[in-house]
């Protein structure tokens, strides 16, 4: 992972990144109703999957990375992970409620490949949240926080979405896309990130 930023070093810093990451968790998580097995694609270092392991400690639980550092430091904090690709997952058709993809879909090189597969694992009405960010401003707002190292660290981004072609994709393979919510403003030009809750069709 060299030149990468360690997620929970940086979340470890507390401030106001913390708080924003803090809101985005917290408005994706509140999506989930009564869906019994999440999969957490892309789960990083775990922050994310700490929470909702806090928040529905009776549910089936995964994370999947395709990083095995990410993986071990999951596993170092005793979460349910394990080493995976995003465009062939070792998972039964049809076997999940719900599936997470934060902030992956813009690393991705072959990204419609990734939500075929994502289609494929979710049951028929399954919940999909996915996020992804709005790199210009991102950099911005961190220029505007002093926040240097950040601002100018690799990001891996292969590819700028916005919520009008997302909306077309999802729907192209077969998403019903139920809402977006631009955050933290409302607004996707004034937004760092976009997130899209969709159910499969």
């Amino acid at each position: 992972m060299t030149g990468e930023l360690l997620q929970r070093e940086q979340y470890a810093k507390g401030g106001i990144g913390r708080w924003y990451w803090d809101l985005r968790d917290e408005r994706t998580l509140s999506c989930i109703g009564p869906e019994k097995d999440i999969l957490d694609l892309g789960c990083g270092e775990g922050i994310t999957l700490e929470k909702i392991l806090r928040r529905f400690p009776d549910r089936h639980l995964l994370g999947i990375d395709y990083a095995e550092e990410k993986i071990r430091i999951c596993q170092e904090h005793h979460l349910p992970a394990r080493q995976g690709s995003a465009y062939a997952l070792d998972l039964e058709d049809q076997s999940w409620d719900c599936c997470l993809l934060l902030e992956v879909i813009e690393h991705l090189e072959e990204p419609q490949k990734s939500l075929r597969e994502v289609h494929r694992v979710l049951r028929k009405g399954g919940l999909f949240l996915l996020i992804f960010p709005h790199d210009w401003l991102f950099k911005a707002a961190r220029l505007g926080f002093l926040k240097f190292k950040e601002a100018f660290a690799p990001s891996g981004h292969v590819k700028q979405w916005t919520p009008g072609e997302m909306r077309r994709t999802l729907e192209g393979i077969g998403f019903e896309v139920q809402a977006q919510v631009c955050m933290p403003f409302g607004l996707w030009w004034c937004s760092l990130h976009c997130l899209m809750i969709a159910r499969k069709r």
